[in-house]
């Protein structure tokens, strides 16, 4: 069965977008009306940030971006940019181009976090922080199909040390922020008010003096394209590495908080990795109640 995985995949890249983002959003509600754990996470994750005017579009939203990523993944580069219609704040890339700087582009799980990333990468190089996914099948499609235009870093010390020299040596790198780091990559800092287990690897490479970025493509209604915005820092990172994680974690929220139905609420952020420990409130009410 999962050898037909890889040939649905391939026949999706080929269907016009409107009518991926029509399955997408059956898809998307399919997926709430089966999956009571996915609805749990869903009402809970976006009540907990204020948002549930969001939600009902949302649904719909989440189902749109797991069914036009074979269609980002697999045609042409030229293609794929194409589907950019309209950018807002590109003199950023420019100003960073201008003073020969590395940029960092943090893109939560918001839009169509996948074609930001390929836009850039048509124009100068761009490396990614790469996690395998569980499905076997799907490693090769992502690998060929987004690896074809992107340097792959893988997440461990070895993708780390790419990232860094990437950085370094002017060029671009992309992360998702919000993506549940494995054991010692984190630390539990808030998240639209809720301890969550972030990574302080994009703290860690600003310090490179790279520009800092955060990015998003809205997707636009009727599957007529995607809108690229940009936008700088609200404010220089200071502090220790928690508070500058705390930071970009703020920076995340009000990015979120511009088009919150399009945020992938039903993702796990509040997970504990297996082997991080619980946040530290919660283990001492663990604690408290064991004695």
């Amino acid at each position: 069965m999962s050898s037909l995985f890889p040939l649905v995949f391939k026949v999706l890249a080929h269907l016009p977008l409107p009518l991926l983002h029509n399955l997408g959003a059956l898809a998307g509600w399919l997926a709430w009306l089966l999956s009571p754990t996915y609805r749990r996470n869903l009402a809970v994750h976006i009540g907990q940030a204020a948002m549930t005017e969001a939600k009902w579009a949302a649904i719909a939203e989440a189902g749109k971006a797991v069914l036009e990523l074979p269609k980002i993944w697999l045609r042409s580069q030229d293609e794929v940019v194409g589907r950019v219609v309209k950018v807002s704040g590109w003199e950023l890339v420019e100003e960073a181009w201008a003073a020969g700087r590395g940029i960092l582009f943090l893109t939560p799980h918001l839009g169509c976090f996948e074609i930001t990333a390929q836009y850039y990468a048509a124009k100068k190089p761009m490396t990614v922080l790469y996690r395998r996914p569980k499905q076997d099948w799907l490693a090769p499609l992502i690998e060929e199909g987004r690896g074809a235009n992107l340097k792959l870093a893988p997440a461990d010390l070895s993708g780390v040390r790419r990232l860094l020299k990437a950085l370094k040596n002017g060029e671009a790198v992309g992360m998702l922020p919000d993506q549940v780091p494995g054991k010692g990559e984190g630390a539990w800092v808030p998240f639209f008010g809720r301890p969550a287990y972030t990574m302080t690897l994009a703290a860690r490479l600003a310090e490179t003096g790279a520009t800092v970025l955060l990015a998003y493509a809205e997707r636009l209604h009727y599957g007529a394209g995607y809108h690229l915005k940009l936008f700088p820092l609200s404010a220089p990172l200071a502090g220790d590495l928690d508070q500058r994680t705390t930071q970009l974690n703020r920076e995340i929220e009000a990015l979120i908080r511009l088009c919150p139905q399009q945020y992938l609420w039903g993702y796990n952020r509040y997970k504990e990795p297996r082997g991080a420990g619980p946040p530290e409130g919660k283990a001492a009410a663990k604690a408290g109640t064991a004695s």
